[in-house]
C-alpha cells in the first residue's frame, strides 16, 4: 500500500508539473508572437548604447572633408526681365516628379519667367482623392517652396483670372521637351514662343525636361537645382512629422538601421526584360507590360529575351536573398535593423521571405505605424462607389410557390448552388483579368486612388531612407535614362551626409561573385566574403563615387549634385579630379568653404555620440555566433492625357 500511494503521489506531481510548464510555455509562445507580429522593436532588441563598427555604420574618414554648399558664388542677382508665366504637368511617379520640379525651376529661371506650380497628373487625375491635400500640396509645402525661392524665381499658385479662362480655350501653346533637352533649345525655340504668347505650357513625361550636366557658364543652375531638391522641396509637415516617428521608432533600441529599396518594380523589370527572375503569373505579367512598351516604342528589342545573360550584364535588379547574402558577408549581425523602403516590391512578401529569415528586423511602414496614422497622411477621401454585383431582389412565398408549380415534371434535378459572390480584389486589378483576357482593362478609380497613395508612402519612406544610418539600393543607374528612386536617395545622402554609409554596388561584379559561389550561395569560403567585402567597401568611399558619378551623373544630376553643390574644408586631403569625356568636373576639384562655415563646423560637436568601436578593414568575425552581439512610368513615356487643357482650380 505505502509502493502504490507513492507511486500515485508521483503521477500527480508529475502532471502539474507538466501543466505547469504546459501553461508557461503557451505564454511564452503567445508573448513572443504577439511581439514579432507587431515588430514591436522595443521588444525585440534591448535597450542601451550598442558599439557601432565604423566600417559598418560610418563615418568614413575619406570623405569627412566634404560639406553641402549650395548657395550661389558668383553674381547672382534676382531678374528683373520678365517674359511671360509657365505652367506645366508632370506625368510619372515620385522619383519623376522629384527630378522635373527642379528642372522646370532651372528653365523658369533661364527664360526669366514666372513659374506657376506645377500640377502633379497622378493625382490630379484621381477625382476626389482627397479633399484636404490637392496636385503640387499633396506631397509638398507650397508656402516654403515659394518663399524659398523668392530670390531666384518668382512662383505663383496660378495664372491670373484672365489668362486662366484663355488656357481652358486652349489658346496658349505647350511643348513636350525631351529628357536630354539642351539649354540652347530653350533660349532658341522656347524663349520666342513665351516672348509672344505670354503664357507656355509644358508637359514632362520621362522625368525631366533640361539635360543633366549643364556648360560651365550655367554653373548656378546646377546649384539652384540642389537648391530646389533638398531645401525648397520640402515634403509637407505631415509626412515630415510621422517621418520622424519612425525614425525614432527604428532607433529606439538604441541601435542604427540600415535603408534598403528593392527596386523591384513592375515597369522596371519589363523594360530590362528580366521576366525570368520570377515564375508563375508574375512572369506573365512583366511579359504583358513589355509588350505594352514595345507597342509604344519605349522598347526596341525582342519580347522574350535571356533574362539570365541581362542579369550577367547587371541590368536586372539585385533579388533580396542576394542583398541578404550580401550584408552578411560585409558583417551586419542577423538582429540589424533594416527599413524596407518603396510603395511597390513586385512579387510581393514571398520575394522577401529568404532575406526576412536572414534578418528577422525586416520591417516597413506598415509595421511600424498605426493604420490610424497612415490613413490621417492620405487625408480625407470621398467614398468610392462599389463595383459589386447587387443582389437579386427578395422574393415572396407566393412567387416561389408559382416558381415551383412551373418548374415541370418530377422527379427533376436539385436546383444549383447560388452563385458566390465577387470580392472586391478579384474585380480589380490583374486578379481579374490575366486568367480569362489577354488585354489589360482601364485602371478604375480605385487604382487611380492607389497610385496616388504610392506617391505619399515613396515619400515618407524617401524621408526615412534619407536619414538612415547606411543605406543599400537593390537597383540604381539603370541605363534607361530616367530618373531611379534610389538614386535620388544616394544623390541626397551625398549632398547631405557625404561621410555617411551608401552603398554602391556594380551588379555586373555582384552577378560574377554569385556565379562562382553558386555551388555553396549560403557557405561561402572565406576568400569569396572577402571578395565581396572588399567590393562593397570599395563602393561606399571614394573609388565607388567616381563610379558613380561617371554612370549617374549624365542621367541625373540629382544623383550626384557634386562637385557644383559641395565645398571642402580647408587642408583636407588632395583629391584627384575625375572629368567626363567632355572635360567637365564628376567629382573633386569643390571649392574651399566659406570662412563662416568652417567656424561653424569647428564649434559644432560630433553628431555621433554613440560608442564606436575602432576599425577592422580585414578582419571576418569568426563562425560564432555569440558574436553577432559584439559586431553590427511605366519606364515608357506616360501618355498625355485626352482630357482638356484645364488649369487646376486650387480653390475648386
Amino acid at each position: 500500500m505505502l509502493l502504490k500511494s507513492k507511486f500515485k503521489l508521483a503521477t500527480a506531481v508529475g502532471i502539474i508539473l507538466s501543466m505547469l510548464s504546459l501553461l508557461v510555455h503557451l505564454f511564452l509562445a503567445n508573448y513572443s508572437a504577439g511581439g514579432i507580429s507587431k515588430y514591436n522593436l522595443e521588444e525585440v532588441l534591448p535597450f542601451g548604447s550598442k558599439p557601432r563598427p565604423r566600417r559598418l555604420w560610418g563615418p568614413l574618414r575619406t570623405l569627412d572633408h566634404l560639406h553641402p554648399y549650395a548657395k550661389p558664388r558668383q553674381l547672382y542677382p534676382a531678374p528683373v526681365k520678365h517674359n511671360g508665366f509657365i505652367y506645366a504637368k508632370i506625368y510619372g511617379g515620385f522619383e519623376k516628379i522629384q527630378s522635373s520640379i527642379c528642372d522646370l525651376v532651372a528653365v523658369a529661371r533661364l527664360l526669366n519667367a514666372t513659374l506657376v506650380i506645377p500640377e502633379i497628373q497622378a493625382t490630379t487625375r484621381a477625382r476626389g482623392i482627397s479633399s484636404k491635400f490637392k496636385s503640387f500640396s499633396y506631397l509638398y509645402d507650397e508656402e516654403h517652396f515659394i518663399a524659398a525661392l523668392s530670390d531666384d524665381v518668382p512662383i505663383l499658385r496660378g495664372l491670373p483670372k484672365d489668362l486662366r479662362e484663355a488656357r481652358k480655350k486652349i489658346k496658349f501653346p505647350t511643348v513636350s521637351p525631351k529628357n536630354t533637352a539642351t539649354s540652347d533649345y530653350y533660349t532658341t525655340d522656347v524663349l520666342p514662343r513665351l516672348v509672344k504668347s505670354k503664357v507656355l505650357g509644358i508637359i514632362v513625361n520621362g522625368g525631366k525636361c533640361l539635360q543633366s550636366i549643364l556648360p560651365a557658364s550655367l554653373e548656378e543652375l546646377q546649384r539652384l537645382r540642389c537648391r530646389v531638391a533638398f531645401h525648397a522641396l520640402k515634403f509637407r509637415p505631415e509626412i515630415r512629422s510621422l517621418g520622424s516617428q519612425i525614425v525614432g521608432r527604428l532607433r529606439a533600441s538604441g541601435r542604427p538601421y540600415l535603408a534598403y529599396h528593392p527596386g523591384l518594380l513592375r515597369d522596371t523589370l519589363a523594360f530590362h526584360g528580366c521576366a525570368e527572375l520570377f515564375q508563375d503569373i508574375h512572369t506573365e505579367l512583366i511579359q504583358y507590360r513589355r509588350n505594352q512598351m514595345i507597342k509604344r516604342g519605349t522598347v526596341k528589342e525582342q519580347l522574350t529575351v535571356d533574362s539570365v545573360s541581362i542579369k550577367k550584364n547587371g541590368s536586372c535588379p539585385l533579388m533580396p536573398e542576394e542583398v541578404g547574402l550580401l550584408l552578411q558577408a560585409l558583417g551586419y549581425p542577423s538582429a540589424t535593423i533594416i527599413y524596407l523602403a518603396g510603395s511597390e516590391t513586385f512579387g510581393g512578401q514571398r520575394i522577401l521571405i529568404p532575406l526576412r529569415a536572414m534578418y528577422a528586423n525586416l520591417v516597413d511602414r506598415t509595421s511600424l505605424c498605426s493604420r490610424r496614422e497612415l490613413s490621417d497622411l492620405v487625408g480625407p477621401e470621398s467614398p468610392l462607389s462599389s463595383d459589386l454585383p447587387d443582389p437579386p431582389p427578395p422574393k415572396s412565398e407566393k412567387e416561389l410557390i408559382e416558381e415551383w408549380k412551373k418548374a415541370g415534371p418530377r422527379p427533376r434535378p436539385l436546383p444549383p448552388p447560388p452563385a458566390r459572390p465577387f470580392y472586391a480584389h478579384e474585380k480589380e486589378g490583374w486578379y481579374g483579368w490575366i486568367g480569362e483576357n489577354d488585354t489589360e482593362p482601364d485602371p478604375s478609380p480605385i487604382e487611380f486612388r492607389r497610385q496616388a497613395h504610392r506617391l505619399i508612402w515613396d515619400a515618407l519612406d524617401y524621408f526615412v531612407s534619407v536619414q538612415a544610418d547606411a543605406f543599400f539600393p537593390g537597383f540604381h543607374n539603370d541605363g534607361s535614362g530616367w530618373p531611379d528612386y534610389s538614386s535620388l536617395i544616394m544623390g541626397h545622402r551625398l549632398y547631405q551626409t557625404p561621410s555617411g554609409i551608401t552603398y554602391r554596388p556594380d551588379r555586373k561584379t555582384v552577378a560574377t561573385l554569385f556565379e562562382n559561389v553558386s555551388d555553396h550561395l549560403y557557405h561561402p569560403p572565406r576568400n569569396w566574403t572577402m571578395a565581396a567585402r572588399q567590393h562593397l567597401n570599395n563602393s561606399a568611399g571614394i573609388e565607388g563615387i567616381k563610379m558613380s558619378a561617371m554612370m549617374s551623373k549624365p542621367a541625373s544630376f540629382l544623383a550626384h549634385p557634386l562637385p557644383e553643390c559641395s565645398c571642402r574644408t580647408p587642408k583636407s586631403p588632395v583629391v584627384q579630379p575625375v572629368k567626363d569625356e567632355h572635360g567637365a568636373l564628376l567629382f573633386g576639384g569643390e571649392e574651399d568653404c566659406p570662412d563662416w562655415m568652417v567656424r561653424t563646423l569647428a564649434i559644432v560637436p560630433s553628431k555621433n555620440n554613440e560608442p564606436q568601436s575602432e576599425d577592422y578593414e580585414g578582419e571576418l568575425p569568426e563562425d560564432d555566433p555569440s558574436q553577432d552581439t559584439q559586431q553590427e512610368s511605366d519606364r515608357s513615356d506616360t501618355n498625355k492625357s485626352s482630357e482638356q487643357d484645364e488649369e487646376m482650380d486650387p480653390d475648386d
